[in-house]
């Protein structure tokens, strides 16, 4: 979707002559699956952060354009809300220190944005869902001024027909409509690509569902929404109402919301673009000059536009992608399941511990996908978002029974998966200094039960206790935030509540 899109209005013969193009484009990748012409392994990995723009007063800035122009920087990009950008990390090779060559380079960026940001009377907020984000802030007029998101906008209020309904019931129940997608932009996300070959996707596809739930309980720092304490993280809910396409009548039905977790292990990543177009109508029905089946017959690469573009508007939390660079098309698998924040040491730590778990359970000989239901991996998704990091999660036991088994997040990733993902970063051969180091940060967030979640709620309510209103709190907490997240130390180590005058 970061391709320019230009707004226009759409017939009933393009919406078929799309779909018959997407089955040229899927036909064209099975081929090339098919021919093994894709990339060669180059253990490339690549990051996306959406971020949010407050004043500091802790509310949210509508400002992107002036922030934007001022940061003059390709590296940096809109996003859905004009309170949102994204800043892009340019692939690095898995292996010695990228990941403190990462944590520099995403330091110097965001502390220059944020400068420039200033000059706005904004700053740069890396946080899963900006807590004082209100409902006359999500609406269709604070959309980021860019035809592509017109465009989606126009084509999914057209598609359900009706206003979005928004109803999560946590600690507290939101109800409420929206006449736009404009909710979806509150989430803001840390988006992983990890560049695999065709043989090797569906394992690391596979072994990505199964650890999402355990990058959520460890990494949520989403509990708040128009002032209300929802889930732990609240962005994957949000994200699928905001975006949810079907009315009740199709919802009963059991058609498939656009935004899932998916239903099934699977054996190849044709499966899932397969998938993407049986089961979701265009939206976007932009048709290219290529054709994709005649390139490949004459030895060329096709770039597949409408498969991609179909793609990017079905929101997977694990996405395959299709590429191509230099003249060669490549698969990634694109993790969309992190909040982002609270500061680039977490941020990275949350990368370590995904690299590592991935690549060390994609090469399981008995890998947990084999002795771990689908279902319960759909189970524990949904229990890590509403408890975060007191969720207890469904697992595979060691020794030969395979019996699945109940356990605290924090006791399988101490007693089971740190050392897993330990060793997947010694298979990439990541320095020792920096495994240690980031995956120290998990394992004391687990050791201290404490993400930016936790401390999000925590410091809410010594603020309630204090006597401050609600949305007084909320703003005070969000300050409080800010400041220390732009000290730079991990969230396990912030002192909750406020410093005394």
């Amino acid at each position: 979707m970061g391709e320019k899109v230009v707004a226009q209005a759409f017939e009933l013969s393009d919406r078929q002559a799309y779909r018959r193009k997407l089955g040229r484009c899927l036909e064209g990748l099975e081929r090339l699956l098919a021919r093994e012409k894709f990339d060669k392994p180059r253990n490339l990995m690549g990051v996306e952060i959406e971020l949010n723009l407050a004043g500091p007063d802790g509310m949210p800035r509508m400002a992107n354009a002036e922030v934007l122009q001022r940061i003059s920087s390709k590296d940096f990009q809109t996003e859905l809300g004009m309170f949102n950008l994204e800043v892009n990390i340019v692939p690095h090779r898995l292996s010695g220190h990228v990941f403190d060559q990462l944590a520099e380079e995403l330091r110097t960026g965001l502390a220059y944005a944020h400068r420039k940001a200033e000059e706005v009377d904004a700053g740069i907020v890396m946080i899963g869902i900006l807590p004082t984000l209100g409902r006359d802030d999500l609406v269709h007029g604070n959309l980021s001024d860019v035809d592509r998101y017109a465009l989606l906008n126009d084509q999914m209020v057209a598609a359900r027909g009706e206003d979005f309904a928004l109803d999560i019931e946590g600690v507290e129940r939101l109800e409420c409509t929206s006449a736009s997608i404009a909710p979806e932009s509150a989430c803001t996300s840390v988006q992983l690509h990890l560049q695999v070959t065709p043989r090797r996707f569906p394992d690391v596809w596979n072994a990505a569902q199964a650890v999402a739930a355990v990058q959520i309980a460890v990494g949520a720092n989403a509990p708040f929404l128009f002032g209300k304490e929802l889930w732990r993280e609240s962005r994957p809910p949000l994200f699928q109402q905001a975006t949810d396409v079907r009315p009740p009548e199709l919802r009963n039905q059991g058609v498939r919301p656009r935004t899932w977790f998916g239903e099934r292990w699977i054996d190849s990543a044709y499966e899932l673009f397969e998938e993407n177009l049986r089961f979701f109508p265009p939206l976007l029905p932009i048709l290219d000059d290529e054709d994709p089946l005649e390139v490949i017959e004459a030895g060329g690469t096709p770039q597949l536009a409408e498969l991609v573009l179909h793609n990017g508007t079905v929101y997977r939390w694990n996405r395959p992608v299709y590429g191509v660079a230099d003249g060669v098309p490549h698969l990634r698998v694109e993790n969309r399941v992190l909040p982002a924040g609270p500061t680039v040491a977490d941020v990275i730590a949350n990368s370590a511990f995904y690299y590592g778990l991935v690549r060390a359970l994609a090469e399981e000989q008995k890998p947990v996908w084999s002795r771990l239901p689908f279902e319960e991996a759909e189970r524990n998704f949904d229990e890590a978002c509403r408890h975060g990091i007191d969720a207890r999660l469904r697992w595979p036991r060691s020794g030969r029974s395979g019996e699945v088994a109940e356990v605290s997040a924090v006791q399988l990733v101490l007693d089971e998966l740190l050392p897993l993902a330990a060793a997947g970063l010694d298979a990439w051969n990541i320095e020792p200094v920096d495994r240690d180091r980031y995956l120290g940060i998990i394992e004391q967030r687990c050791r201290l039960r404490v993400n930016g979640a936790s401390w999000q709620v925590d410091t809410y309510r010594r603020a309630l206790d204090a006597g401050l209103g609600r949305e007084a709190a909320l703003a005070a907490m969000t300050r409080r935030y800010g400041d220390l997240a732009r000290s730079g130390e991990p969230v396990h180590t912030w002192p909750v509540g406020f410093p005394k005058p």
